[in-house]
């Protein structure tokens, strides 16, 4: 296999890298998202099954009143629907996909730069080296 044949394989597996990279930080971009959704938007609970008027929930990081913090002791029917566990466990997936794809991405790029880098100095000693041949013809 030739040398330029290799580089433009080796190209592609870096591009396809960085695509998996790219990948990975969209779907944990995704995960933040819910994550955020979860705790900041207002939401609605049911006080019984098929309810008509359902009860109004501030979001869980943004709350005036004790809705996200206190139970059920109250009377307040917003604590057990949206749980600080399942935020928490949203956020802890993103680590390690945003970890991944962050890796890979910058693997793929570095790779990619390296070899236009390498090919770069290559047609340099070329262009080098032709004109070295032409100045010895010269004299």
């Amino acid at each position: 296999m030739r040398s330029s044949e290799y580089d433009l394989d080796f190209r592609d597996r870096a591009g396809r890298t960085r695509a998996w990279g790219v990948g990975l930080l969209v779907v944990a971009g995704l995960l933040w998202s819910w994550c955020t959704l979860l705790l900041l938007t207002p939401y609605e609970v049911d006080r019984k099954p098929d309810d008509r008027y359902p009860v109004e929930c501030e979001s869980r990081l943004l709350t005036e009143s004790g809705t996200a913090n206190e139970g059920l002791g109250h009377g307040d029917h917003c604590q057990n629907e949206r749980d600080w566990p399942e935020a928490v466990a949203v956020l802890a997936l993103s680590v390690p996909v945003s970890v991944a794809g962050a890796v890979l991405f910058t693997s793929g790029s570095v790779s990619r730069r390296m070899s236009a880098h390498a090919e770069a100095m290559r047609e340099l000693d070329r262009i080098a080296d032709e004109r070295e041949a032409r100045t010895a013809r010269a004299r």
